[in-house]
């Protein structure tokens, strides 16, 4: 389990670095989205990662490795949201972005490490397509807990859908970066 906490650490780097640098040319202007314009988002690069494994060619030049990338990075957006709320123009700096990145990342991971030991690294025996299914289940599970409100009787709430979705996405990039093993 150290190999996959190691490559998880060294996954959330490189989508970290994307954000940093899209913070750069942006500053935290997805302040201003709704958790269901995430979602939505979210739905976008799903959609986009399972047309590409179906139909074996990206037109644009960008492939399943920077979707996952973006499914991690507007997971954890995701997540701030949640916890901020939406605003009407940026209120945090780049700086506060980061810390807020930082923390969900390192809950993603904690909570990762937890289920792994459970399912004892069952995600590694996984295509990467069942991540994508799997997501964007968590998605369409996600867009009916908005519908009511987040409002849940026995499920977990939408901060769970997004975590989960972070891991399924962490997964597929590791994967891809490291090879199947």
């Amino acid at each position: 389990m150290k190999d996959t906490q190691q490559q998880f650490e060294q996954i959330i780097a490189l989508c970290r670095d994307l954000f940093s640098k899209k913070l750069q040319d942006y500053g935290p202007a997805w302040r201003i989205l709704r958790p269901s314009s995430v979602t939505d988002q979210l739905l976008i690069k799903a959609k986009r990662i399972r047309s590409i494994e179906i139909k074996g060619v990206a037109m644009v030049d960008e492939g399943i490795r920077s979707e996952f990338i973006a499914i991690v990075n507007y997971g954890i957006v995701g997540l701030i949201q949640l916890e901020k709320g939406f605003v009407d123009k940026a209120d945090i700096n780049n700086e506060e972005a980061m810390q807020l990145y930082d923390h969900y990342a390192q809950k993603a991971l904690q909570l990762m490490l937890a289920k792994n030991h459970d399912y004892d690294e069952a995600w590694r025996s996984m295509r990467i397509s069942s991540y994508t299914d799997l997501i964007l289940q968590k998605i369409n599970r996600t867009k009916q807990i908005e519908s009511h409100h987040g409002a849940t009787i026995v499920s977990e709430g939408i901060d769970a859908n997004y975590m989960d979705m972070i891991n399924y996405a962490v997964f597929g990039l590791i994967k891809i970066e490291f090879g199947d093993e």
